[in-house]
């Protein structure tokens, strides 16, 4: 049986982790700005380096957003999941009284609710199914930017390479071309940043991606755990099922029987004594009536009472 302490939040870790990966991310580059500056920024003889730089590390903040959206929406249905987890394991009537309407896990319950009061099959392998599929849409926005991240260094690479080409034929045009040597030098050397600033920005966003996917699947599998091991004994009705409660009932009907029978022996047993009661009451009943006649022949005899007077004051 799943128990709620078995469902510790995962969501949650990994969002701390993001949050712990970025700040270091820029401790670093605070530290290093001078570097960086110089990489980046000074000497650049045209600003291709910097738009596509710029665009790399922009898919990459849109990704990390994203990210970090889906995380805190799971770790909501994590908590939600959890809170029906203990209503169920109280006994609640209602599990879903104080859980979200539109988490997923209360989706489920009203569902499966409904289908039960309306006589219908419940088909866990279909409802399964398009839960997964809704749920791989909402990680759609990452897994392209995660697609594209290192696609968008070979673009500036295969950029800064066309410009480092258009130097070299300003070069051989003529003997001497400083102007020329310089645009072969800033091609060259953006084609180096273009492809650093994508594969760092590809592993770290593919890092919490594929934390995500754990995540995602981490949470599905509890949804169907709880509902094939708490939700389906509850609405589902099957021919195992009904063999089941059938046994059961003869079970609990052979157990009534029995102790029916134990019941009547008890009554038999009570009324054999309540005859044996009533029986020596009657016994004891005619010893005091004689006990009485000899009294009273006695008294009459003693005092010489006139035996009609005794008669009548007996019939008295």
């Amino acid at each position: 049986m799943n128990s709620a302490s078995s469902m510790r939040p995962y969501s949650r870790k990994i969002l701390i982790r993001m949050v712990i990966a970025l700040l270091l991310a820029t401790v670093l580059l605070l530290i290093n700005a001078d570097f960086v500056s110089g990489i980046y920024l000074n000497r650049q003889l045209t600003s291709a380096g910097l738009i596509i730089n710029g665009g790399i590390f922009l898919l990459f903040l849109i990704g990390m957003i994203k990210l970090a959206m889906a995380l805190t929406f799971y770790a909501g249905e994590e908590r939600a999941l959890r809170e029906f987890v203990n209503k169920l394991d109280d006994g609640a009537d209602d599990p879903i009284s104080d859980t979200p309407p539109e988490s997923i896990i209360a989706r489920r319950f009203s569902a499966m609710e409904r289908l039960y009061n309306n006589h219908s099959p419940i088909n866990h392998n279909a409802m399964a199914a398009s839960l997964v599929a809704a749920e791989s849409t909402r990680s759609g926005t990452p897994r392209f930017i995660n697609n594209i991240l290192i696609l968008g260094g070979v673009f500036g690479t295969i950029v800064s390479l066309s410009i480092a080409l258009v130097g070299a034929s300003d070069m051989l045009e003529t003997a001497i071309n400083s102007s020329g040597m310089g645009l072969v030098i800033h091609g060259m050397s953006t084609a180096l940043t273009t492809t650093i600033t994508a594969i760092l920005c590809y592993v770290l966003h593919g890092y919490f991606f594929n934390a995500l996917g754990d995540v995602q699947t981490r949470f599905l599998g509890q949804i169907e755990e709880v509902t094939t091991t708490r939700l389906m004994p509850m609405f589902q009705i099957e021919q195992k099922t009904i063999d089941y409660r059938i046994a059961e009932l003869l079970r609990a009907m052979a157990e009534m029987i029995q102790r029916i029978d134990d019941g009547q022996s008890g009554v038999l047993s009570i009324t054999e004594r309540l005859e044996t009661l009533i029986a020596g009451i009657n016994s004891e009943r005619g010893e005091v009536r004689q006990e009485l006649a000899d009294i009273r022949h006695l008294l009459r005899d003693g005092f010489r009472l006139p035996g009609n007077d005794l008669q009548e004051n007996d019939a008295s």
